[in-house]
């Protein structure tokens, strides 16, 4: 068991909050019951994840993807009085971290996503520290960096193919597609994020770096699940992972 408020500030300083300027705030979004027995985490607080901490008999649930983002609609109708009523009916604590949660250097997606990769000699870029680089053990070609995507994510990424194997790669989780011209600036042979846009294929043609879209929830779901591990340890609360399924 924790107390809630203890966990909100140990959270606060292992994912050093302070750091980030975010686009929504990070931390205690929701306040529930100050006891915490049980924790579920997961990527996104739908009201389909909500329900399913409810039926895990959940005291509290850690996503990545919370609520109140920037530019949003500051009334509480509709979806946004459902999800905020099924908490807080439940007296059930909802914990947010945005770009704390990908940025962590061992419980962060990106980190995360190295290592399931088996990447080598991981750092961030310089220029832009929510991007990883870092080298596989033998160069692969393209397609087996596809098979290794898909094996590992259980989903087949989109790839933008470039001349060439692919020995140092750059990436970043969810919508992080514009780091592309960073990646490539940097030296890398082939840059993952989890989103595509527009103006992504084209960089990649012409700055001649692999590209591969492998899926925003697909790579996004590691982090919470680490996170949560990490506290079910440290704290002797049980804890589960769900993760919903989304082809996004």
């Amino acid at each position: 068991m924790v107390n809630r408020d203890a966990l909100a500030g140990y959270l606060e300083s292992l994912l050093q909050v302070n750091r980030f300027k975010d686009y929504c705030p990070n931390g205690l979004q929701v306040e529930g019951k100050m006891q915490i027995h049980r924790l579920v985490t997961g990527v996104t607080a739908s009201l389909a994840l909500i329900e399913a901490a409810l039926a895990a008999q959940a005291d509290a649930l850690l996503v990545h993807h919370g609520y109140f983002w920037k530019h949003e609609s500051l009334v509480i109708t509709g979806i946004k009085k459902r999800r905020l009523a099924a908490l807080l009916n439940a007296d059930l604590n909802l914990f947010a971290y945005h770009l704390p949660l990908d940025a962590h250097p061992d419980y962060g997606n990106n980190a995360q996503l190295g290592r399931l990769w088996g990447v080598q000699q991981i750092t961030p870029l310089e220029c832009e520290p929510l991007v990883l680089q870092g080298e596989f053990a033998q160069p692969l070609s393209g397609a087996a960096v596809v098979q290794l995507l898909a094996d590992s994510l259980q989903r087949t990424p989109l790839h933008i193919p470039a001349a060439g194997q692919i020995r140092r790669l750059a990436w970043c989780s969810g919508g992080a597609q514009d780091y592309i011209e960073a990646a490539a600036r940097a030296g890398a042979d082939a840059y993952i994020s989890g989103e595509i846009s527009e103006p992504t294929q084209h960089l990649a043609q012409e700055y001649g770096i692999h590209y591969f879209a492998a899926g925003h929830h697909a790579t996004e779901r590691f982090g919470a699940k680490a996170l949560g591990e990490h506290l079910a340890t440290h704290f002797d609360i049980d804890h589960q992972f769900i993760d919903l399924l989304n082809p996004a």
